[in-house]
């Protein structure tokens, strides 16, 4: 069964590690929750790069002796979820490419919403393009930039809008690149035997065994390769827009993510709904898996005990995402069983982290009537969600959003539960330790840090969609 809402990939990179494919390869596996369609890795062993990417989960793209084949003591890694080209092997990452400066492999999390019109302007000079990715339009600009200035990267980069986390490798060096808004996380850490890594989440550090340093820095570039670390900037700061969401549903519990445990911040944001709205009831029940550590938290605050009603068929995976309606609907009575000793003529309190087209949500609140569930109290650890991401995230047209144009009670009566409650902006923001001005939330409130006018949208750059452009 697919999830509503879409992960928006993962990166990694190491350089000095006699095992570095091996590493990526963990750190891969670590991470494989931020994007499951395709996988790649890159290596470097000083003269030249080799790289292998292929659509599917890790241990599918990297099966037999294809790891073993990969030498070198440098490599970058790439987990995909599509949120700009389609999902094909050509849009597969890391994008490995030759130009006049050498070659050059890049991994990249994160939406342009300005590549469109990059890659237009290119087409008319005459460049070729080998994928509909945003990133690829990167490798264009740094190539283009390479001998008109001393910073090729730096001068490329300028030229970019929207969210980057990005990690490039060439034979005598690893450049890592976060935007200036620090959207996506993007964290430096040292392997066990001393090596330089970086990575999306600091559970991929945790994976190989190593130690977390600190984050890369919005609006930095930094250098690794066998002098050691250097830094130097790009981008003046700016206001940051830490995407919530990674707090909310994408990162994994055990990672670190703009300064918080993701953990802790989830099981305060199901305390802050028992706060809000204070129900009785016999049970507090999670979805699984991703209500579970609210629900911790929303039992934990109201007093109420927390029992497990819902358990998910671990054998039902990837051949379950369907594009229709009645598709998902199948997929969830499959993926979910409901105990029905738990909830038959019981009073429960559901708790899920969010609700995207509300189809899935609705059957399963379908499924707990049928086991006899006395009442249904639906509660949800983020806001509606009633706009369109442009920085990373896939979520549907607006106009397929439960919440775009119908009220709280018009969700509950569709969704067919006694109670429903989102958690306030407010009280989403008061679960994080950073200002709340350095957190975007447009998904929710509708305020873009940036302009939206004509952004990149998942198949715009599909070639029979670049008339969008002209």
């Amino acid at each position: 069964m697919t999830s509503e809402k879409k992960d928006k990939c993962g990166v990694f990179g190491v350089w000095g590690a006699p095992d570095a494919a091996h590493l990526a390869y963990i750190a891969l596996f670590a991470q494989q929750h931020r994007g499951q369609e395709s996988a790649g890795i890159a290596v470097g062993d000083g003269d030249l790069l080799n790289a292998h990417v292929g659509m599917g989960l890790v241990s599918e793209v990297f099966s037999g002796d294809v790891l073993g084949k990969l030498k070198g003591t440098a490599a970058i890694g790439h987990n995909r979820y599509s949120t700009t080209g389609s999902s094909k092997a050509c849009n597969a990452q890391p994008l490995l490419e030759e130009y006049i400066g050498g070659q050059v492999a890049v991994a990249h999390n994160g939406n342009l919403i300005n590549a469109g019109l990059l890659r237009r302007d290119y087409e008319e000079r005459g460049h070729i393009f080998h994928t509909t990715t945003d990133t690829e339009v990167i490798l264009h600009l740094l190539a283009a930039h390479h001998l008109s200035k001393l910073d090729p990267l730096v001068e490329s980069l300028t030229h970019l809008q929207g969210a980057y986390s990005l990690v490039f490798l060439f034979k005598d060096r690893i450049e890592v690149v976060r935007d200036p808004w620090g959207w996506r996380p993007l964290v430096l850490g040292k392997t066990k035997e001393g090596a330089f890594c970086v990575a999306s989440e600091t559970v991929a550090i945790d994976a190989i065994g190593g130690t977390y340093i600190r984050e890369i820095e919005p609006g930095e570039i930094l250098t690794i390769n066998d002098a050691g670390l250097s830094s130097r900037r790009f981008a003046d700061v700016q206001q940051p827009a830490h995407c919530i969401f990674e707090h909310i549903y994408f990162a994994n519990p055990s990672s670190r993510v703009f300064g918080d445990t993701v953990q802790i911040v989830r099981e305060k944001l199901g305390e802050k709904l028992a706060m809000e709205m204070p129900i009785a009831a016999d049970y507090v029940i999670p979805m699984p898996d991703s209500g579970r550590s609210a629900a911790l938290g929303y039992a934990r605050a109201s007093r109420i005990e927390f029992r497990e009603g819902i358990v998910p068929n671990r054998y039902v995976g990837r051949t379950f995402i369907k594009p229709t309606d009645r598709q998902r609907k199948d997929a969830v009575q499959l993926k979910l069983n409901v105990v029905e000793e738990v909830v038959k003529d019981k009073r429960i309190i559901v708790v899920d982290d969010s609700i995207v087209r509300g189809t899935t949500t609705r059957g399963k609140m379908e499924q707990l009537r049928r086991a006899g569930a006395k009442e249904i109290h639906l509660r949800i650890s983020c806001p509606p969600i009633r706009n369109a991401c442009y920085f990373g995230v896939d979520f549907p047209d607006p106009k397929d959003l439960v919440a775009t144009n119908r009220t709280v009670e018009e969700i509950r009566a569709f969704l067919n539960v006694d109670s429903l409650h989102y958690l306030s902006i407010e009280g989403m923001l008061q679960c994080v330790s950073r200002p709340k001005s350095q957190y975007c939330h447009a998904c929710f409130s509708g305020e873009y840090r940036l302009e939206v006018n004509r952004p990149v949208t998942k198949l715009s750059l599909e070639r029979h969609q670049l008339k969008m452009f002209t």
